[in-house]
Formats: C-alpha cells, sequence, structure tokens
C-alpha cells in the first residue's frame, strides 16, 4: 500500500547555527512560508540570523527539545544540525507530531529503527543530504549511471571507484588544518576502523591514517584514507552484479604533509582515553581554528573507472573544489545548500514517506546537481573515456 506524505506546512523550524549553516538558511527563508532558527539562546539564535543577513526573515527561538514539541505542528520540516546521539530523540517526537525530519548525517541504527513508523505516519525522513555524505552520493550515482550504459550491466567487467572528500585551509599552515566542524568529531572519526575493499578483497584499517597515501586531484598532490564502512555503498549506489571491484572505497581527504603534521595527535589516539581525547579536541580547537580572517577549502573527487573482459573501458569523474568567502565558508555553503534543497522537495511533496537519502536514483542525483549548480555550488565533470 502507497502511502502519502503528511502534507507540508510551509514550516521549517532549523536547529543549531553552527560551522555549517550557511546561506542554505536563506534560501529555505525565500521558499518556506516560515523559517524559525532555534539556538542555545533565543539572543544567540538572533545574533546567528544577523550574521546570515537574515533578520527580520527568520524568527529565532531558544531550543530545547520541549520548546520545540510544544511549537510543532503535522506537516513542518524540522531540520536537524544537532549532533547526530541527538537525532533519534528529534526523530521520535517528529513521528509522533507528524512532522517531517532532515539532516546532513549517516543513518544511525538509532535512526533506522523509528523508519517504519515515520513511513507508517506519512513522514518523510531526510538524511545524507549534505556534502559528505550528500554530494558525493550524487556525483557516484551519476558516475555509475554513465558507466552502465557504456559497459553494460551484464558485462563481466572490474572497477575502481573512490570518493574523497575534505575541508582544508585555503592558505596551508604548519599544522595542514583548520576546524571547520567540531574537533571531537574529527579525532573520534580517526579512533574509528574503517572497512573498505583494496586488490579485490575487504581489508579493515584499525587506524585509518595508518592507511593514508598519495592521491593526486587535478594536478594537485593530497593524502588520503579511508573512513567509515565503503562496503555497503557497493549495493546503494548500484553497481551491476556482473561488475567485480578492485577498489572501492570512500575517505577522507587532507593536504600533503598532513601525515607528518599529525604525528603528535596520532600518538595521543592510540594512547589516549575519552577523557583525554575530549581534552585534546579543545586544546586543538583553541590552537587552530577557523577565525574571520581564514577562508576554508572543500575539495570532493569521486571517480570511478571500469574495465571489461572484452577490453572496453569507462572512467570519469567529478570534482568540487570551492574556497570560501567572507559571506559563508565554503563547507556551510556545501553543507547547507543541498541540505536546504533536500528539505525544499519535502516542501513540495516530491518525496515519498520513510527514508531518503540525498540520491537513490541516478535520475534524481542529475536533478539535484542541476539545482545545486544553479544555486552556486560549482563542480565539474571530468572528461569521460
Amino acid at each position: 500500500m502507497t502511502i502519502d506524505p503528511v502534507p507540508a506546512s510551509g514550516t521549517v523550524h532549523w536547529i543549531g547555527a553552527g560551522l555549517s549553516t550557511g546561506s542554505g538558511l536563506a534560501a529555505l527563508c525565500d521558499t518556506a512560508a516560515r523559517v524559525r532558527l532555534w539556538h542555545r539562546t533565543e539572543s544567540r539564535a538572533a545574533d546567528a540570523l544577523d550574521r546570515l543577513g537574515l533578520a527580520g526573515r527568520a524568527e529565532p527561538r531558544a531550543y530545547t527539545l520541549a520548546a520545540l514539541t510544544a511549537d510543532l505542528a503535522p506537516g513542518d520540516v524540522v531540520v536537524s544540525m544537532l549532533p547526530a546521539p541527538e537525532h533519534a530523540p528529534l526523530l521520535a517526537e517528529c513521528v509522533r507530531l507528524g512532522a517531517h525530519f532532515a539532516c546532513s548525517s549517516y543513518v544511525s541504527e538509532a535512526v533506522l529503527e523509528q523508519v517504519p513508523a515515520a513511513e507508517k505516519a506519512g513522514v518523510v525522513v531526510l538524511t545524507e543530504a549534505g556534502l559528505d555524505p550528500g554530494i558525493d552520493h550524487l556525483f557516484a550515482h551519476a558516475l555509475v549511471a554513465r558507466a552502465r550504459e557504456a559497459i553494460g550491466d551484464g558485462t563481466a567487467a572490474s572497477y575502481t571507484l573512490t570518493s574523497y572528500c575534505g575541508g582544508v585551509p585555503a592558505v596551508p599552515n604548519d599544522f595542514t588544518y583548520r576546524f571547520s566542524w567540531a574537533p571531537a568529531g574529527v579525532l573520534n572519526a580517526l579512533r574509528s576502523p574503517a572497512r573498505y575493499i583494496e586488490d579485490g578483497a575487504e581489508t579493515v584499517a584499525d587506524r585509518p591514517w595508518e592507511a593514508t597515501r598519495r592521491h593526486l586531484v587535478g594536478g594537485e598532490t593530497f593524502e588520503v584514507y579511508p573512513n567509515r564502512d565503503s562496503v555497503p555503498f557497493v549495493a546503494q549506489y548500484g553497481l551491476p552484479d556482473a561488475w567485480t571491484p578492485r577498489t572501492f572505497v570512500r575517505g577522507t581527504l587532507r593536504l600533503e604533509g598532513w601525515l607528518r603534521a599529525w604525528d603528535g595527535v596520532f600518538e595521543e589516539l592510540k594512547a589516549g582515553d575519552d577523557a583525554r581525547i575530549a581534552a585534546l579536541a579543545r586544546e586543538l580547537a583553541a590552537a587552530y581554528p577557523t577565525t574571520e580572517d581564514d577562508r576554508d577549502r572543500v575539495v570532493l573527487a569521486v571517480s570511478l573507472d571500469v574495465r571489461a573482459g572484452t577490453g572496453r573501458t569507462w572512467s570519469g569523474g567529478y570534482l568540487l573544489d570551492l574556497v570560501g568567502d567572507a559571506r559563508e565558508s565554503a563547507m556551510a555553503r556545501c553543507v547547507s545548500r543541498t541540505l536546504a534543497l533536500g528539505v525544499r522537495h519535502v516542501l513540495d511533496g516530491s518525496l515519498p514517506p520513510g527514508l531518503n537519502r540525498a540520491a537513490e536514483t541516478a535520475a534524481r542525483s542529475e536533478q539535484w546537481l542541476r539545482e545545486l549548480a544553479e544555486e552556486g555550488v560549482e563542480f565539474t565533470l571530468q572528461a569521460e573515456r
């Protein structure tokens, strides 16, 4: 039985005004009937709106879960920019009250458990709709569709797919990095094992940085390493069963020299407990912040190479390489505009109830990429061969 989504009310509740909140919020102010920005205090929310040039266009609110739920109506859209562990309780309230939910984070088990109830209630759950995850999915789906058309689904072939993304300083420093998102998240991601495919076999790097290698992007040398679990994305990206992966890795990109510059951090990660790592995150954030005078740079490079048993080959790639400006960081632009685009598709009723990622099909990916390009998120499709 097909369930229609709860009709959108036109009201958007954007929760959090941290480093990834940017011009996407302004785009929603242009399209939604009403936008409320929830932050730690009402004054901080008002300050954030002033900083974004949105004073008077969105309503500032002091966030608590109780305050939000008291203000939530069926068909409203809740956009969570909160830390990932806070998504699940927020989603539970959305399902209970018939409000739609959107975030840029990976789907957690706690969120996934609520998807059946959300679908039954007609609630849209939009996830993985930022930069990485988000735009990287769009690139991958579009490349896989082009390769399938060129090679054929039933043709025996092997392939290499790499997807690397990083936020780095536009002007390199000795540390090769400035923190454009939560430092604790950066460090804890490095503490999590990474699973990927290399030389045709599944591989696990318990310490992801130990799998760092050099990687050329547009003639520039970077350092890249795997993160999280790449393997499930083989199915998510729709790669044909007749094709065998030689390499399939989703990972993080850093400036050349990162491995050497962070040697002391890695020693701490190997030896430190949770309390020490939390303290280290605070120390590094104080030492290497992204200030108003700094400009960040976002690089996302996704490539696919396919070799058929017949000798036929296909290769192509997408490259996004953006630098922030005085108005907003490149990270905020990419994350918030992609998320806002997804929210607009919730508002227009084009997303079905239940779980939606930034892209589930090549056709949707191409549509989102066209829309993002129109809104100033620039990228290039590299030559197909």
